[in-house]
């Protein structure tokens, strides 16, 4: 290298060979690879000329981007089915590098499909009355709850998280002052929201509306039962006045609650979904109805039973509401699904399928 020195007044000043004020050399690009929507893109820094400090890897198609200090680059949030190339460039405080030559073509993975079934905490039972509404129920198998249309398995991207939460039932209104019992909490997976069960009414509250509605009680004001949401589940059963006093039923996802009569009204009938092959399972039942003869009801089940005189996930009369349940279905060859903190589950397989099952907490589940 010539340096060559020009005079000004009385000092020199270096005219070429200045690398401080220089762009940095192009990268060489490696071979890249794929995860589900992620791309892993390798480079290597050029040993002549001036360093860069960060690296970009840009996609071909989308202009999808991803930088780093040190190889490899990580390219995420890529559409699925779709072949990428990627070319990489440096930059330092003088500018951008030309772009590498573009890499090998990688395509993502296919989207999962995954079948769902959603089911919310159900209320609980009011004080010596109405049952407790069953939790929502929102399925892609079988049927789904409120005699609605059942609904379309989701789409989903490996590599990615997405939200659990399985709400837990409402306490039951006990106590001497007819204490108000609470509703069910909402249950959830991805964009699928099932609305926790209404809390049975009392002889001081009324019952709530919810996934299911609570029952109405016996007595005051609160007689009628409250509605449940469409396309997940039925209203509550009235209450009737009279001697025995008798409240409603909790709202079943496959039925309305009985109406309060000579004895405990039953609950309504919950949804019978096989989300296992050849194991149908009744879920999201409603809670019975209470007397006013000073005995409790029961809690409501685990999410299983059948409505009728015996409570299911509905509160019964006094009673707490059961809790909710998520169960996800995919094929075995689609992915392996991790279970994240703060959730309880498993997953079994079932011949071309697996299927999880959880059954508490929240947080988030991917596939890889």
């Amino acid at each position: 290298m010539t340096v060559k020195s020009v005079k000004t007044g009385n000092s020199a000043s270096l005219a070429v060979g200045n690398t401080s004020a220089a762009k940095p050399d192009t990268p060489t690009i490696g071979t890249v690879t794929g995860s589900g929507v992620t791309a892993t893109v390798p480079f290597t820094v050029a040993t002549k000329g001036a360093a860069g400090t960060t690296f970009t890897a840009t996609s071909t198609p989308s202009s999808i981007t991803g930088s780093s200090a040190t190889s490899p680059i990580t390219v995420s949030g890529l559409a699925a089915s779709t072949s990428y190339t990627f070319t990489v460039k440096a930059t330092n405080a003088n500018g951008d590098s030309s772009a590498s030559a573009a890499s090998n073509s990688i395509t993502t993975a296919a989207p999962l499909t995954i079948d769902y079934l959603v089911v919310a905490g159900a209320g609980g039972g009011g004080g010596f009355g109405g049952g407790g509404g069953a939790g929502g129920l929102r399925s892609t198998v079988t049927a789904t709850g409120g005699g609605g249309s059942l609904e379309s398995a989701l789409s989903l991207a490996l590599s990615t998280n997405y939200t659990v939460t399985v709400g837990a039932g409402g306490a039951s209104g006990t106590g001497s002052n007819y204490a108000t019992a609470s509703d069910g909490i909402n249950s959830v997976f991805s964009t699928i929201t099932s609305t926790g069960g209404g809390r049975g009414g009392s002889q001081s509250s009324a019952p709530a509306s919810g996934g299911s509605g609570g029952g109405g009680s016996s007595t005051g004001s609160s007689t009628t039962g409250a509605a449940g949401t469409a396309n997940q589940g039925f209203g509550g059963g009235n209450g009737t006045v009279g001697s025995p006093f008798s409240s409603g039923g909790g709202g079943g996802a496959g039925a309305v609650g009985v109406t309060g009569t000579s004895g405990r009204a039953g609950g309504g009938a919950g949804v019978s979904v096989s989300m296992v092959t050849s194991t149908p399972v009744t879920y999201a039942s409603g809670g019975s109805g209470g007397l006013n003869d000073g005995a409790s009801g029961s809690a409501g089940g685990s999410n299983t039973g059948n409505g009728g005189s015996a409570p299911g996930n509905g509160g019964g009369s006094n009673g707490t509401g059961g809790s909710g349940i998520v169960i996800l279905r995919y094929a075995t060859a689609a992915g392996t699904i991790t279970i994240g903190a703060g959730l309880t589950g498993s997953t079994a397989t079932d011949g071309s399928y697996k299927v999880t099952t959880l059954t508490a907490g929240t947080g988030n589940v991917s596939w890889a």
